[in-house]
């Protein structure tokens, strides 16, 4: 039996290696191709669909590899998870995007904590964020009702693609959000964009529980990305 520890451990673990491969591949990308963003981008893309889909397979049969506390909220709010395991979940997935974005900084010899100045402030980029969390959430809670077992290569399909066809390039996780603002690099965020990008991220958590419960109207919880055994109370 997983105890709650142990899950929000894999959450933490699972959220630091997220954020380092996605801050790190940002780097690494700009080094390798300097004059060409859309190529960086591809190169970010790539390696963050990839390492997603690791992630998850890695971690679902421990926390159903959340790594976002938006999936975490639609979750508890499906019944997945009780009002303590939602607040251990969320305080690890911060504390891990946290702890990644350092970890990919001193990687590549950048200080270990340096605040982005890539201002991410436009409507129409709130508006990517939404669309991008609720794509999200389908894709998971949808997928996990229908073949569970695809469900880590389909996140990271939807991943890789929202890259491309969304303007913020689907950050779709405050967790994640939070972590990109400690490194001014490729992948990062001026804190004063957080705000409204998490704002967004809730609302298309909001949009997407009314989206999943309309099509699936008699799903229960379906433990996000994994199912994974519940604790006793």
């Amino acid at each position: 039996m997983n105890t709650l520890p142990r899950r929000a451990f894999a959450e933490f673990l699972g959220s630091a290696f997220l954020v380092a491969v996605v801050i790190g591949s940002g780097i690494m990308a700009v080094r390798l191709s300097p004059n060409d963003v859309g190529l960086q981008l591809l190169e970010n893309a790539i390696a963050t669909a990839a390492g997603l889909v690791a992630l998850i397979l890695a971690f679902g049969s421990v926390s159903g590899a959340h790594f976002n506390p938006v999936v975490s909220i639609v979750d508890a709010r499906l019944g997945g998870l009780t009002t303590r395991e939602l607040g251990a979940y969320v305080g690890a997935q911060i504390a891990g995007a946290c702890s990644g974005s350092i970890l990919a900084n001193l990687m590549f010899d950048v200080p270990a904590i340096e605040w982005s100045t890539k201002s991410r402030s436009d409507s129409g980029l709130w508006l990517a964020e939404v669309v991008a969390t609720i794509g999200l959430l389908l894709v998971i809670f949808g997928s996990t009702r229908t073949n569970a077992r695809a469900t880590p290569f389909a996140v990271g399909g939807y991943i890789g693609a929202a890259y491309f066809f969304t303007s913020s390039t689907s950050f779709a996780n405050p967790a994640v959000t939070i972590g990109r603002m400690l490194s001014d690099t490729f992948a990062g965020i001026e804190p004063s964009s957080v705000p409204a990008f998490i704002g967004a991220q809730l609302v298309g958590a909001v949009l997407g529980y009314v989206v999943i419960r309309t099509l699936f109207p008699n799903v229960d919880a379906v433990a996000a990305v994994v199912p994974h055994p519940v604790e006793p109370s």
